[in-house]
């Protein structure tokens, strides 16, 4: 069979290419790299991929790809430069290699024709100037003469010519047809005068000339000028025009004031902190050393350390007069008058005493002047008359001696100097050298007395100003707790002192924060033992309120926490839960705390609840105790007590005479009795400031949505007890006002309802149909549904793809990087064992040198 098979096929010529039919013969793959992608099972019309692969060949030209391109970008990753090859058609295969040598030609020969025409400038044309070709301009052919002369330049005369360029021979004359003895040749020094005459002679024509044309010149302009006036006089209608010129507008006067205002002129450069506090102290320490001079009675001159007056004369030997004896020189009459001088009895000090009288006789004097030059009189006359009868009677008035006068008024300025102001002071050590330090002096002294030590201990002037500084912020508040202690509290004084409290808080926070802190601490120390030892407290002291208000001044109220601003919350809460109302004096500290707390929440709108039942307990003390719904009070009040009726009102003709003013806090720290008149007037006027802080309360917590619910309590006490009582007509208004702002503010919230849910529907025994699922589809699901699961499913599949092929980059890498390793191992091992070869040789060659010479 093999032979018959053999036999019965046809043979291939010998010269017949393999792919005769134009069919490209396959390579026959190697059966051991073929692998057969089996199913399990068979489904008709499917159609199956990648039953039959080729792993290796797939392999092999991975490693290929991955050669050419990761391989190169491995090799070149720490290279900068890279050399591209920008020939024409280099990387263009569709391109034979004589169409890529044409186009190169023909790419270079453009080039060349670019460069050689880059200045071309069209030579064809011919450039002229003024009508003369610039070729024949720049031969140089004319002739430019050495004369002055603007208007022949460049012309020669041909004697001229001839004299000077005819190569030093005379020029022929011609014969004279006149014969005679005269008719003789001309010698060379003639021909050259003549020349000169000649010269000089065109010279003075072109001048005679030249003058001829400036004069005609000038005299048509004058003929000109007549004429011109001759028409502006016939011509009315120029002057009408200069008559009916128009007004200029707004825009125009805007823009002509603008170009006249003053331009900005350049200013210093603004000065920095530091700067201006040592600017400061120095004027502080000058003014201070003014004073010191003005109190010890000592002169500017005494205190200068300037260079004394020395003569022209003097010979500098040391020699010093005991008396001046000179006599004053002057003349009378025409003969000379020799008068002694005064002698120098007076001291030093009234030397100088007598300096200060003239200046104020001399200042006396010139506002007698300005005075008397008001006036119509002649008095520059009158003034020249008294010189001259004061000149010629100098001693009818002799001048009397200054010294009592002078004396009297330097006790004077020595006095005013003490009792001024010093300008520089010493940081106080302690709240006792601040104490005396402003004692017994005016609001304003105190002032001046704190400023000064700011200023003259800037932190930026030394190191330990600040230290200095921080102190004076708990001495400042130590003397205004000490203010507020006495009787009556000085307020005024501590109302300015709040500055300077300011401004050391701003500069020192964290100093300030710890001083406040520690007042505040001690007094809920002490709040919280009186209440352990007696089971209530007492409202604290002025100085403690005033604290508290000065913290919510210098700290910001607005934090959600403030180191010091929530502990003074904290605190004022206790004062209205703990503190009960047993006095006058308790109604008004009470009521001051309230308005703290409204201050401190005024920009946050912090709803305070003691502050609420603290008002509500003030509006039941000063109603009569009768029972009423729809209000109930809360500790530190009592329904029924001794002072549950503390602010009632019984008399009416107090309530008649009272009059709203503000309530002052001298009545908290009163310890002096007060009558039943004064005692009546301060309830009411403690019941309008509560009614008052109700309003801000009202305008406060408008927009909470239980503000209803929260005001209940005071409508109803309003309503049934103060609207409508035997107060003075100023506080039954006021009441009304709060009622109607309470109605005025609009509910905010809604009920609670039952939410509405659809009713639960009987069963019903209806058979539920289920749809017949089709086998290999993805049930469920919509068209967009199935796309996006598609999509998904695709992103999926890229995705391991691209994560596969990462995988084998990664270990391509590695394998050219071990190949690497493996190479550079070889190669050092190669030259250590060249290295120990050679020393090998070495050591041979002086083992056998070395047995040389022992055989020697």
């Amino acid at each position: 069979m093999g032979k018959a098979r053999a036999t019965g096929a046809r043979p291939k010529t010998p010269g017949a290419p393999a792919g005769a039919r134009g069919v490209r013969a396959r390579p026959n793959p190697n059966p051991f790299e073929v692998k057969v992608n089996r199913q399990k099972f068979q489904v008709l019309g499917r159609k199956t991929r990648h039953d039959v692969g080729l792993p290796g060949v797939s392999r092999a030209r991975a490693i290929q790809k991955r050669t050419q391109t990761l391989l190169k970008e491995y090799k070149e990753r720490d290279k900068s430069n890279v050399f591209l090859d920008k020939r024409f058609g280099e990387h263009n295969s569709r391109i034979s290699a004589e169409e890529k040598m044409m186009r190169r030609f023909a790419l270079e020969q453009q080039r060349q024709h670019e460069k050689r025409n880059i200045y071309n400038l069209n030579e064809d044309e011919e450039l002229t100037h003024y009508g003369q070709s610039l070729a024949d301009i720049e031969k140089l052919n004319d002739i430019v003469d050495s004369d002055s002369d603007t208007e022949e330049r460049g012309t020669l005369s041909a004697e001229l010519t001839a004299a000077h360029f005819g190569g030093g021979a005379l020029p022929r004359e011609k014969p004279s047809q006149q014969p005679g003895p005269e008719a003789r040749p001309r010698s060379h020094k003639e021909l050259i005068e003549e020349l000169i005459a000649k010269s000089k002679q065109e010279k003075r024509e072109r001048q005679a000339q030249r003058e001829d044309a400036l004069e005609l010149t000038e005299k048509l302009d004058r003929d000109w000028r007549e004429i011109q006036s001759l028409l502006a006089r016939r011509t009315p209608q120029a002057q009408s025009s200069r008559q009916e010129k128009p007004q200029p507008d707004a825009y125009d006067r805007a823009v002509r004031e603008l170009g006249f205002e003053m331009k900005a002129q350049p200013s210093d450069r603004m000065k920095t902190e530091e700067e201006l506090a040592r600017e400061e102290q120095e004027r502080l320490r000058r003014l201070e050393a003014e004073r010191v001079r003005r109190m010890l009675g000592t002169s500017e001159d005494q205190d200068s350390k300037g260079p004394a007056h020395v003569s022209a004369d003097d010979l500098n030997d040391g020699f010093v007069l005991d008396k001046d004896d000179r006599r004053l020189l002057s003349y009378k009459d025409g003969k000379m008058n020799v008068q002694e001088a005064q002698s120098g009895e007076a001291s030093n000090g009234g030397d100088e005493e007598e300096e200060e009288e003239e200046e104020e006789e001399e200042e006396e004097d010139e506002e007698d002047a300005e005075d008397s030059g008001g006036s119509d009189s002649h008095s520059d006359l009158e003034c020249s008359v008294e010189s001259e009868e004061e000149s010629e009677q100098p001693e009818q008035k002799p001048r009397p001696p200054p010294g009592g006068r002078s004396t009297g008024r330097g006790q004077e300025a020595r006095d005013a100097a003490r009792t001024e102001l010093p300008y520089t002071f010493a940081a106080p050590e302690s709240s006792e050298d601040l104490k005396s330090l402003l004692a017994g002096k005016p609001v304003e002294e105190q002032l001046l007395v704190v400023e000064r030590i700011q200023k003259c201990h800037h932190p930026s002037l030394a190191v330990g100003n600040k230290a200095k500084l921080e102190k004076l912020f708990g001495f400042l508040l130590e003397y205004v707790g000490e203010l507020a202690t006495e009787d009556p509290p000085d307020l005024r004084v501590i109302d300015k002192l709040v500055v300077q409290l300011y401004n050391l808080c701003q500069m020192f926070p964290e100093s300030a924060s710890k001083s406040m802190r520690f007042v505040l601490r001690d007094a809920m120390h002490e709040m919280e033992g009186t209440i352990e030892a007696k089971g209530r407290a007492a409202f604290p002291g002025l100085d403690m309120l005033i604290y508290l208000k000065i913290a919510g001044m210098l700290f910001p109220t607005s934090d959600l926490w403030h180191p010091v601003v929530t502990p003074a919350l904290v605190c004022l809460s206790q004062l209205l839960t703990k503190c009960p109302v047993l006095s006058l004096p308790d109604v008004v500290k009470g009521l001051f705390v309230c308005c703290v707390f409204l201050d401190y929440v005024s920009l946050s709108q912090r709803f305070i609840p003691e502050l609420v039942n603290f008002l509500l307990g003030i509006l039941y003390i000063a109603t009569p105790n009768r029972p009423g719904p729809g209000f109930a009070l809360v500790h530190p009040f009592r329904p029924l007590g001794r002072n549950s009726e503390l602010l009632v009102v019984s008399d009416e003709g107090d309530a008649a005479t009272w009059q709203r003013r503000s309530l002052s806090l001298h009545w908290a720290g009163a310890r002096h009795a007060q009558t039943e008149t004064e005692a009546n007037h301060t309830r009411l006027s403690c019941l309008a400031v509560c009614l008052a802080l109700v309003k801000r309360c009202v305008l406060l917590y408008g927009a909470l949505p239980a503000f209803h619910d929260i005001t209940r309590p005071l409508r109803a006490l309003l309503a049934q007890h103060l609207a409508g009582s035997s107060h003075p007509h100023e506080l039954q208004e006021l009441c009304r006002s709060a009622l109607a702002d309470m109605e005025a503010q609009e509910r905010r919230y809604q009920p609670l309802v039952c939410e509405r849910s659809k009713p639960v529907p009987l069963k019903l025994f209806t058979p539920r149909l289920v749809k017949v699922l089709e086998f290999g589809r993805k049930q469920g699901s919509t068209k967009e549904e199935q796309e996006r699961k598609r999509l998904i499913h695709k992103h999926r599949r890229e995705f391991k793809g691209a994560v596969r092929e990462i995988r084998k980059d990664n270990q391509f890498l590695a394998r050219m990087q071990l190949s690497e390793i493996m190479e550079r191992d070889a190669e050092r091992k190669r030259k250590v064992k060249q290295l120990f070869n050679s020393l090998a040789e070495q050591e041979g060659e002086w083992k056998a040198l070395k047995r040389k010479k022992f055989k020697k």
